[in-house]
């Protein structure tokens, strides 16, 4: 077992609800099942899935690959098939960025603490973490991974992990009971797998970034995903100035001027989290990039 193995299910009027923690959020999956026995069974698998990939990408493990990678010390890690499309996807969305994502951007951690505090970082110890930052810096030839031009380098999957763990657990959970529908909820993530019994949408609220818990929107989804970026949970409040969480890894400071939170629905979790995050990135000019990109959307 990858995980804690502390999961719940109860019965909801017409549904099953299956509950657990991974990746340091509350998970749960909904089950339009006809019986306990297969909703247990989904649930388990879908479990299992999130503390797996949790355990295989978490950057605060010290027997993963992550781990490996980041005490290398400048040795080529070489990587198995998994991890190398995780890579190839983190690249990809570093160049359609130009450099604002970045999987080597983790180690800014350092100067900023996202708790809701007051503290901001002086520019030079952010300077002094930049030094670490930069995909461009990095060898990858889709078989290992060398951070070898400067000292202290890291990557962190944390931008990218959340969603490709729920779409993997909602194509596991079709292969386990195919065509039963569910949807898979990691943190506000979301895919819906297969249309229910009674062709009824399943309905997503879009939680308020002010409000925690209460929803501002209902997205009734037959199938497809919901990816959310924001700060409700996560930023700095100085001098009347809110910072998000979301920062930009060219200069090491949080992006000016985006929306509270952007919701974007897509074919998969992947597709709709990539969205987000490009959206957030482009701070001011999100809703003209969300615009361009034909997504459907919600801005807060």
């Amino acid at each position: 077992m990858h995980g804690p193995g502390a999961m719940s299910l109860t019965r909801e009027p017409d549904h099953w609800v299956g509950r657990f923690v991974a990746m340091a959020c509350p998970c749960e999956v909904l089950i339009d099942s006809p019986t306990e026995a297969l909703a247990r069974v989904v649930v388990d698998c879908v479990s299992q899935c999130a503390w797996r990939i949790e355990h295989k990408f978490s950057r605060y493990r010290q027997d993963n690959i992550v781990h490996r990678i980041n005490t290398s010390n400048g040795r080529p890690i070489h990587v198995d098939d998994e991890t190398a499309r995780l890579l190839d996807f983190a690249a990809t969305l570093t160049a359609v960025s130009e450099g604002r994502f970045d999987i080597t951007s983790g180690i800014l951690r350092k100067a900023w603490i996202f708790d809701g505090g007051t503290h901001v970082p002086a520019q030079a110890d952010i300077d002094a973490l930049l030094a670490c930052v930069g995909w461009h810096k990095v060898l990858w030839d889709r078989q290992a991974l060398q951070l070898q031009l400067q000292p202290g380098m890291q990557i962190d999957f944390g931008g990218i992990g959340k969603e490709y763990a729920v779409d993997t657990a909602a194509t596991l959970a079709n292969s386990t009971a195919p065509g039963l529908s569910c949807v898979v909820n990691f943190g506000g993530d979301i895919a819906v797998v297969n249309e229910r019994r009674d062709r009824q949408p399943w309905k997503i609220g879009i939680e308020s970034p002010d409000r925690a818990g209460t929803p501002t929107h209902i997205v009734p989804l037959l199938r497809g995903a919901l990816a959310t970026s924001g700060d409700s949970r996560r930023f700095v409040l100085h001098a009347g100035r809110r910072y998000s969480h979301i920062l930009d890894a060219r200069t090491g400071w949080p992006v000016e001027h985006a929306p509270r939170a952007i919701s974007v629905a897509a074919d998969t979790c992947t597709q709709a989290g990539t969205l987000t995050t490009l959206a957030m990135l482009s701070g001011a000019q999100a809703e003209t990039f969300l615009k361009a990109s034909g997504a459907k959307y919600w801005l807060q």
